[in-house]
């Protein structure tokens, strides 16, 4: 599973498998059904509730990943939204992925973070992305929005 997530090709885990000594490689069946797998351990960790406790700083952030589209390599975006709780616990709200980071896919991630039960927050960390901005004001009323200052 780590081969695959890092990127590397199913051949090359296969390669790999074989390497290691066993007498046939992975096939891409037991590829499939591994990936399934993950896909349910990411699905239960995106859709876990978040009402165990406020947090109320939240740190945004998008980076750009390539990804296979309908059999085309093209550029994603991957948000994802970090956490810190009144005693300075850190957590992973959320993430997702979508085509780019404009207003209506913010405004669409931070909804869907408050519909899992994010409360409480007061301060929201990020750069200044005028998409990301807007959809903060829209979605947490009332909560202050400070410039990271990485970015």
């Amino acid at each position: 599973m780590e081969a695959y997530l890092h990127g590397v090709s199913t051949r090359s885990v296969d390669d790999l498998i074989k390497a290691l000594g066993a007498d046939t490689g992975i096939s891409k069946s037991e590829v499939s059904r591994i990936c399934a797998d993950l896909d349910s351990e990411v699905t239960a960790f995106r859709d876990r509730p978040l009402s165990h406790t406020t947090f109320p700083y939240v740190f945004l952030d998008a980076t750009y990943c390539k990804a296979r589209v309908n059999h085309r390599v093209v550029s994603q975006a991957v948000v994802i939204a970090t956490g810190v709780s009144a005693d300075g616990r850190r957590e992973i709200l959320g993430f997702t992925v979508g085509d780019s980071e404009d207003g209506a896919f913010w405004t669409a991630f931070l909804r869907s973070l408050k519909a899992r039960g994010l409360t409480g927050v007061q301060l929201a960390i990020s750069d200044a992305h005028a998409g990301l901005v807007a959809a903060l004001r829209a979605v947490f009323l009332g909560a202050a929005w400070q410039r990271c200052r990485v970015h």
